[in-house]
């Protein structure tokens, strides 16, 4: 399986197999942030967010596995403001998701600051989705804002396996949003979600989600690592259940994987907490459960203990079939093969790494 880890010094591609230590097989971007990466299984076309550091964002695609790259026009805010004045830039490519196996050509884009973009024509020109953007939430002081960023941004966007129309995104801050129009209205999905940075916690809106993925076999099934816990929902986000631990850990951190199979099944890779961005008690653990969160324990055998500073962004912890792969702001690599999860250093002297992606 081609693994591909998007650094801050360019993007690298791995092959992991049974009984092979993977190899480092290309670099791509070197020197450049790399910050969003994206394969369309429906036409293998890899994706990449790059960051220049004089140019600003742009945005590339590989049809060949990485040996031609070609670059297409990034998403536009140009006569737009934001609710403070200033005038709307793009600052980051945060993600991006195809829009369904019955819309071979349409893509989804998040971008910080939150603008939700669509393309029709596979990623040659993208459109901003108003519908989102004019919601009256957005506008209203302490609904939407930064979190680590000046502006909220969208790092999550969630198409219904079942019915392409059905998408869902994940803003920090702001929370979840539904359309079921394909993207013509909007309607926040907080309920149950806590936002105990704030005077009142369980608001409509004002959360921060920090990863939100679905089961794609029942995608009523909800799962996210959000800013104040770990939460699950069963019935599409209609009501969020904190499965997060209140003592210990999983509670705080950025990234989280489920089984594709098995809808009870899910990973986390906690972090101290917001003051402290660092590995709890300075050891990199993953933890998982297998009943909805109703327990978790640690699998983080192979992994170093103690004098450990390092943690694991949003999009830089993945699950496929059997792999396990993530990478930490440190440069460090690491991965684990079949049912017994034990974890290998793959490389130990990349930079930091902002995301990983397993095709």
């Amino acid at each position: 399986m081609k693994a591909l880890i998007a650094t801050a010094k360019g993007l690298l591609t791995f092959d992991i197999a049974p009984n092979i230590e993977p190899e480092m097989e290309e670099v791509h971007f070197i020197g450049l942030a790399v910050n969003m990466v994206y394969v369309d299984e429906r036409t293998n076309r890899w994706w990449a967010g790059v960051a220049h550091k004089h140019w600003g964002q742009k945005l590339h695609f590989s049809d060949d596995n990485g040996k031609t790259w070609h670059e297409t026009a990034v998403p536009s805010f140009r006569g737009l403001v934001m609710p403070d004045g200033k005038k709307a830039k793009l600052r980051q490519i945060w993600c991006m998701q195809h829009g369904g196996v019955d819309k071979p050509d349409h893509l989804w884009l998040g971008t910080d600051p939150g603008g939700l973009f669509h393309s029709i024509d596979n990623g040659h020109s993208f459109q901003l989705v108003k519908g989102l953007w004019d919601h009256p939430s957005r506008m209203k002081e302490g609904q939407w804002f930064g979190a680590g960023s000046d502006y909220p941004f969208i790092h999550s966007i969630v198409v219904d396996s079942s019915d392409s129309n059905h998408v869902y995104v994940a803003i920090s801050c702001a929370g979840v949003f539904e359309t079921k129009d394909y993207g013509k209205t909007w309607a926040p999905k907080n309920k149950g979600l806590k936002a105990t940075y704030l005077p009142t916690s369980n608001v409509e809106v004002g959360h921060d989600p920090h990863q939100l993925l679905h089961f794609k076999k029942n995608p009523k099934i909800l799962w996210q690592q959000n800013h104040c816990g770990v939460f699950y929902s069963s019935n599409g986000g209609d009501q969020w259940e904190d499965v997060s631990v209140d003592q210990g850990y999983p509670n705080y951190g950025f990234s989280i994987a489920i089984d594709e199979e098995d809808p009870a099944k899910a990973w986390v890779i906690p972090v101290e907490s917001d003051e402290k961005r660092i590995a709890p008690e300075l050891s990199l653990s993953v933890f998982q459960t297998n009943n909805f969160g109703k327990t978790w324990k640690s699998v983080s055998e192979g992994l170093p203990r103690g004098f450990t500073f390092e943690i694991v962004l949003r999009q830089a912890f993945t699950k496929k079939n059997n792999i396990f792969l993530f990478g930490t702001t440190n440069g460090n690599l690491y991965y684990s093969l079949g049912e017994d999860i034990l974890w290998k250093n793959i490389s130990s002297h990349l930079a930091k790494v902002n995301a990983v992606y397993l095709h």
